[in-house]
């Protein structure tokens, strides 16, 4: 059943709901994303701290917090499915994916390169041209390591790192260490100890 608000592509995706290749509205998709990419343009060719997270704020549709620092270039396919926190660190060259929805909680740290991808395809040839979303909900003081890959429906757990080059298809617990591909629990981090890290 075709929703009577066109627009409403957005919000069934946000809302978890695969959209098919037969859906009448992936151009509305199309449309939103070179819109995104006009302003990312500008963004990315910024030095200016404040300019950079004015411009990010204008595609998140939320105005970020003063502690939250971009280096660019940052790639972003929609936008106003991210949600940003506070003393958030976003090095060069992430990607997100986001019209499944992304939530990055105060004091994350991505480091370069990181790929954070809430949307896939279904595995059905005849569906392949279809979205199948996933939200992406990293929680407070998680850091993901450089060339990681979070896919849909992945939550990473407060305090837990990402190692670099993982690829993470699912939950990580809070206070612990993943590395690898598809990513595994390798460590777990001891709250308030010497150096944190325990075998």
């Amino acid at each position: 059943m075709t929703p009577d608000n066109p627009n409403n592509i957005f919000e069934r995706l946000s809302n978890g709901h695969s959209i098919s290749p037969q859906d009448p509205d992936p151009h509305l998709l199309l449309q939103a994303s070179y819109a995104t990419r006009a302003l990312l343009l500008k963004m990315n060719n910024s030095a200016d701290p404040d300019e950079v997270r004015q411009l990010l704020s204008q595609i998140t549709g939320v105005e970020l917090d003063p502690s939250v620092a971009v280096f660019t270039p940052l790639y972003i396919n929609y936008g106003r499915n991210t949600q940003i926190g506070k003393n958030v660190f976003i090095n060069f060259d992430c990607v997100f994916l986001d019209l499944g929805g992304i939530t990055i909680e105060d004091n994350v740290m991505l480091a370069p390169r990181v790929s954070l991808l809430s949307e896939g395809h279904p595995v059905s040839p005849a569906e392949r041209h279809g979205l199948v979303p996933g939200k992406i909900h990293i929680r407070k003081n998680a850091w993901i390591g450089a060339n990681a890959t979070i896919l849909p429906g992945v939550t990473i757990g407060e305090n837990s790192i990402v190692a670099a080059g993982a690829v993470v298809n699912k939950d990580v617990p809070d206070n612990t260490v993943v590395a690898g591909i598809p990513a595994k629990v390798i460590k777990t981090i001891a709250i308030n100890q010497p150096h944190g890290i325990q075998d």
